[in-house]
């Protein structure tokens, strides 16, 4: 690849690690981006997971730093992160993503519409009933499918069912999808370093650009206010629905 390219990727996924550290969803602005400078597909989505890992542990340092991470939810929750997303991994290469991706648009509309009507998004005051939980870790798992085979909204649809059915704060949410990320990027790569399919220089390379962008994100994160940290959340989410839905509309 040219350096001039090379240069611009740089600049392009340190911008989205830095802000999307709060909003999720960097997949679905890094990976048409390596495909438009000629990476071929499968390449991207893997050379991209092994970017995520470093920009997921850039972006935990600071909110572990400030103790925003849930550690109580890890262990199950890591757990089903590492098998949903070994399970999304072994798809990539015969699954189609379409359907995915609707549904993941309509769902990612659903849940900015519903944190706009629940005005209660502080942690501890929406009591989390045994079904909440169940269902939490459910999705938890489901959606670390997704994860695994593609990322695109996977962050920002976590930390979405954290908020609303295990009953963390936005603040507690960012920090905690960001560890389990880690994890999910980790078992995807390794899965797709043995197929072949992960160019480790240029991943490498991003990686470390988007390291550096999540840690000054995250360092800006944690002095926003809880409801900045949700207006965010919203309007990142409802505009990358509507990215998801006019490519599906245009394909």
């Amino acid at each position: 690849m040219p350096l001039v390219q090379l240069l611009i990727l740089c600049v392009v996924f340190f911008l989205t690690s830095s802000v999307s550290v709060v909003t999720g969803s960097t997949s679905l602005i890094t990976v048409p981006v390596l495909i438009a400078f000629g990476v071929e597909p499968h390449v991207a989505v893997a050379t991209n997971m092994l970017a995520l890992i470093f920009m997921s542990a850039g972006g935990s340092l600071p909110f572990a730093q400030r103790g925003a991470i849930e550690r109580r939810i890890l262990p199950l929750g890591i757990m089903l992160t590492v098998v949903g997303s070994a399970l999304g991994a072994l798809l990539l290469l015969s699954i189609r993503t379409k359907t995915l991706q609707l549904t993941i648009a309509v769902a990612m509309i659903a849940i900015a519409v519903f944190s706009l009507l629940r005005e209660d998004s502080k942690s501890g005051q929406r009591p989390v009933t045994v079904a909440s939980r169940v269902g939490g870790y459910l999705l938890t798992f489901a959606l670390a499918i997704y994860g695994g085979l593609f990322s695109g909204g996977y962050v920002t649809m976590l930390t979405a069912v954290f908020v609303f059915l295990l009953g963390l704060s936005f603040l507690e949410a960012v920090a905690t999808t960001k560890v389990m990320n880690v994890f999910s990027s980790l078992v995807a790569t390794a899965i797709f370093a043995v197929r072949g399919v992960v160019d480790y220089r240029l991943g490498i390379i991003l990686g470390m650009t988007m390291f550096l962008g999540a840690v000054i994100g995250g360092h800006m994160a944690i002095r926003l206010p809880e409801v900045w940290l949700r207006r965010a959340f919203v309007v990142a989410v409802f505009a990358l629905a509507a990215k998801i839905l006019i490519g599906l509309i245009a394909a």
